[in-house]
């Protein structure tokens, strides 16, 4: 506004100047305009991240979901490939050997997982991922050719070990580049991704093995052949596309690098990674809470695995020919992709995890309850997808409301390997407690579950007792303001 603008007398409590085509402006307009100027301002870098997360959430999610999928679907097709005819040219149904032979995967997973979570920097994110992805793909091919149970029980614990990095790691980067009120959305996105795609990875299979014959193959090698030759190619399509972590990316601008650091630096002060030692390890694995999460962790993925290795030998039993059982196995994993992203959307929009964590536990411990203990085929049915569709949820809740009370990268890649790692642990108890000779109702697995569901809980409302109280004092010793970041009940 040009000083020469020629002062008009008007009210005296107020200042008044003429525009230069004669309109007056008045210092309350300036302040209009000075905050219309700001809101502006504001709008536009909201539109700016409202763009770069979507960006971001492009690059990352159906990538990273697909390679889970393929991964779910990698070390769960053993069920079908046994009714396809595995099972009695391998002689898995002798003893205990498909539960072995199912169980074998777990051990090394377990064991590595948190090497190589805290060394993950060190190797690259995207050079130990494709890796990873690469070489399971292989293992998962040589399946198709192994000459009795044993070798293939050498060839799940290979890719037990190629896998043991994947999960973890994919969780690590996910938390690393959004705000804590933006993760359970993210973390279930790319997970549901890889549900919808194993929900219907048996009927796929089913079609797979009718390629019986051709090539002098049986058809469930024919399974392995497939699924093990497009794990191998995606291999290589990740190491071109995979995201490393935001201080290192290379798909953003500098500025927009920048952006991404500081408002995560805003949210919980934790945007750069720190020196990852022995003794800070040490530290962290001291850290009670860690193994609250991790049981949590296995008392959710008990339920997941045993639907993911049994439900089609739960469907034959209840009654239904293979063709069906293997229909039927899809509409509950589409149920629970569906449930997974509404419940994540609450949870974020509510900031709240622990209430949303409890109503899909219930979910499951209800529907184990049906599935093991009604006679009727349709209501045992309905009860896995509640069975699924609460467990599925769980999982990344459980994976969000561990990492929303972190701060810290190595406390972060020691926390998200520990609780994966108890996931393996719940893979092998769903191997142990569905065992054969309890086919075709499997009460102990059931009642196995329903234990789990109710340790969850328990451990659940400890916590965030625990945060609460925590909170409280929080609060208290600062006079009403909080230093320190608050814990996310």
């Amino acid at each position: 506004m040009s000083s020469s603008r020629p002062f008009v007398s008007g009210n005296p409590s107020e200042e008044e100047f003429t525009s230069g085509k004669g309109s007056p402006v008045t210092q309350s307009n300036i302040d209009v305009e000075i905050v219309a100027s700001a809101a502006s301002n504001e709008a536009g870098e909201a539109a700016f991240e409202r763009r770069l997360m979507r960006r971001i959430d492009l690059r990352m999610l159906p990538l990273l979901g697909l390679l889970y999928s393929l991964a779910l679907i990698d070390r769960t097709n053993l069920g079908v490939a046994r009714i396809a005819g595995m099972g009695e040219d391998l002689e898995l149904s002798v003893g205990t050997r498909y539960s072995l032979v199912s169980c074998v995967y777990f051990i090394p997973y377990i064991l590595l997982e948190l090497p190589s979570n805290v060394f993950l920097r060190n190797f690259g994110a995207r050079n130990l991922l494709s890796f990873c992805v690469f070489a399971w793909g292989a293992v998962q091919l040589a399946m198709a050719f192994v000459p009795d149970w044993k070798y293939l029980a050498l060839c799940r614990i290979l890719l037990g070990a190629f896998e043991a990095g994947f999960f973890p790691a994919l969780v690590f980067i996910i938390t690393t580049w959004y705000k804590r009120h933006e993760v359970q959305k993210r973390l279930a996105a790319f997970y549901l991704i890889s549900i919808l795609t194993g929900g219907f990875s048996a009927i796929l299979a089913y079609g797979f093995s009718r390629l019986a014959g051709k090539a002098g193959l049986n058809g469930w090698s024919w399974i392995f052949v497939i699924e093990g030759a497009l794990t191998v190619l995606f291999g290589c399509v990740a190491w071109i596309f995979l995201p490393e972590f935001p201080d290192n990316n290379s798909f953003l601008t500098s500025a927009e690098t920048k952006f991404v650091l500081q408002r995560i630096q805003e949210d919980r002060g934790d945007s750069l990674p720190d020196e990852v030692t022995l003794r800070k390890v040490l530290h962290h694995m001291a850290d009670w809470k860690i193994w609250a999460y991790g049981i949590m962790f296995m008392c959710a993925t008990i339920p997941a695995y045993a639907i993911g290795f049994f439900v089609t030998v739960i469907l034959s039993g209840m009654g239904w020919n293979l063709e069906f059982a293997l229909l039927l196995s899809a509409p509950p994993y589409v149920f629970a992709a569906f449930s997974v992203f509404v419940f994540a959307w609450l949870s974020d929009h509510y900031r709240s995890r622990a209430f949303f964590l409890a109503v899909q536990a219930v979910f499951v411990l209800i529907g184990f309850t049906i599935t093991g203990f009604v006679q009727h085929p349709g209501w045992r049915y309905f009860g896995l997808f509640l069975g699924n569709g609460g467990s599925a949820g769980c999982i990344p809740g459980i994976l969000a409301y561990s990492s929303n009370n972190i701060v810290s990268h190595s406390k972060r890649a020691v926390t998200t390997a520990i609780i994966i790692s108890f996931g393996g642990l719940g893979g092998i108890i769903a191997t142990m407690i569905f065992r054969e000779k309890d086919f075709p109702r499997y009460i102990p697995g059931i009642w196995g579950t329903i234990s789990c569901q109710v340790l969850l809980l328990i451990l659940l409302g400890v916590l965030t007792l625990h945060f609460w109280c925590q909170n409280k004092s929080k609060r208290d010793s600062t006079q009403g303001g909080i230093v320190d970041l608050p814990y996310i009940l």
